[in-house]
């Protein structure tokens, strides 16, 4: 499942004559031919390379975003991502209103809708920045060649990462696989320097230089009822981050019981911030930070250069385990019922607030894989259904490293034990308490299943698949 690849559209011929109707008013002017922004995962004016090269392109540039009905069929109603986006939106609108331009929303599948905006405006070219999805691959491939028919040009760029695959791979020019050597090389093609400017790749996209080149328009961001969602007011994340959690960052990021990460998660999967301004930031205070930035680019590489890890494993050897897939444990890891109280604690962190702590989300992910062998596209599709956060090459990267089966992934004989980690990461049993308020008590369930138990039946599994293939 892909969380929103939205998509935002600017309508271009505007007329001499007013026409008003209940959504907008907007002036069009008969002849004149302009560009198109299409929004996507990256909501924010400011340093949008994608933006940015439109408006400099010198014609009058609408800014358009569609509802992508391939997606939003999938979500439940009162989805918080999609609240999430649509106060975004209506956030951009007011900011293009600024200056006397404005966002134009639709709702339906982009190949129809596509077709209607070359029928209602006269265009010269779309803009967009690039997604390494394989849905949002496709469908761009669809929208340009229907674009092609009609004379458009459509020119994509990068912007939700600081490499593409091609920029930093190996010397055979092959993807890397493994993380460290492809941080080694990441690192090093950050410090290439272009005349007297060093870490170019960071340097942000004066977007607002151009502002002027904003088409005049007028439109309102459509409502959510129009789309059959409603609002969901669970709490997001703010972007503004104390610059004490990244410099303490490799300090105290281990421990959930305190706030020592930025949750900044669902404002760079949707690119209501900058990862060039972040990564900049987190160069100049923490290094351990900054390799979190890094593993974002690493997994988006690995979708983008193999996309079957979106349904299978990297090592499809692994893909002959015999999981034991039972339905009743899973719903109890679901609910956070396992017996297992560092378990519980994540399951239950994530079922009331779409967040899990990063250290907790490996914990849990080993819990499903391991102790209960469960194979991790449950836990994972889990995952994107709840997670505020959920980002696909980030998802199933780390699910299949907490499996065994992924890139550069920990080996399939390191289980975490839920128990000692809970010891050595949450001592005082903050966090326990803080989720699961029975703790201690007879309300508490005993463990689902013993480690140690638990812990030889994986070896086993893994054992048997992987020397039936050699």
């Amino acid at each position: 499942m892909y969380i929103f690849q939205m998509t935002l559209i600017m309508p271009l011929r505007q007329s001499i004559e007013q026409f008003h109707c209940s959504r907008y008013l907007v002036r069009v002017k008969a002849n004149e031919m302009g560009n198109i922004f299409w929004f996507r995962r990256d909501l924010r004016l400011e340093d949008n390379a994608g933006l940015y090269h439109a408006l400099r392109n010198g014609e009058p540039v609408q800014c358009v975003f569609i509802f992508d009905k391939h997606i939003l069929d999938k979500l439940k109603k009162d989805d918080p991502r999609v609240s999430f986006i649509h106060r975004e939106l209506n956030r951009l609108n007011s900011e293009l209103k600024e200056f006397g331009s404005s966002l134009r929303s639709y709702y339906g599948k982009p190949e129809k809708i596509w077709k209607e905006i070359i029928n209602d405006f006269s265009l010269k070219a779309v803009f967009t920045n690039r997604d390494y999805e394989p849905y949002a691959k496709k469908r761009d491939e669809q929208v340009q060649t229907l674009l092609k028919k009609s004379g458009i040009q459509f020119h994509t760029f990068k912007d939700h990462i600081i490499f593409e695959k091609e920029e930093v791979c190996k010397d055979d020019g092959l993807p890397y696989t493994v993380f460290t050597p492809y941080k080694k090389k990441w690192l090093a093609k950050l410090d290439t320097r272009t005349k007297n400017r060093k870490s170019y790749f960071l340097y942000p996209y004066p977007t607002l230089k151009y502002s002027s080149a904003f088409a005049k328009s007028n439109f309102e961001i459509l409502n959510l009822d129009e789309m059959g969602f409603e609002e969901n007011s669970l709490a997001i994340p703010s972007k503004e981050v104390k610059q004490s959690i990244v410099k303490k960052y490799d300090q105290q990021r281990n421990f959930p019981a305190i706030s020592g990460t930025t949750k900044l998660g669902i404002h760079f999967r949707f690119g209501t911030i900058s990862i060039r301004e972040k990564a900049q930031k987190a160069r100049k205070l923490n290094e351990t930070y900054l390799s979190e930035l890094i593993w974002r680019d690493f997994y988006s590489q690995i979708l983008d250069a193999f996309p079957h890890v979106e349904e299978g494993a990297f090592r499809s050897k692994y893909d002959a385990v015999e999981w034991r897939d039972n339905e009743e444990d899973f719903e109890k890891w679901c609910k956070g019922n396992t017996g297992y109280p560092m378990v519980d604690a994540g399951m239950r962190e994530l079922n009331a607030t779409g967040y899990m702590h990063n250290r907790v989300r490996m914990i849990v992910a080993s819990f499903l894989t391991k102790h209960l062998l469960i194979h991790w596209s449950w836990g994972e599709a889990y995952f994107a259904e709840k997670l505020l956060d959920f980002d696909l090459a980030s998802n199933s990267g780390g699910w299949q490293w907490a499996s065994g089966s992924g890139t550069d992934a920990a080996p399939y004989f390191r289980i975490f034990n839920p128990t000692s980690q809970m010891q050595k990461f949450d001592k005082n049993k903050e966090y326990i308490k803080k989720w699961i308020p029975e703790f201690g008590s007879d309300a508490y369930p005993e463990p689902m299943v013993d480690h140690k138990f638990a812990r030889e039946r994986c070896l086993n599994a893994y054992k048997t698949a992987l020397n039936n293939q050699s």
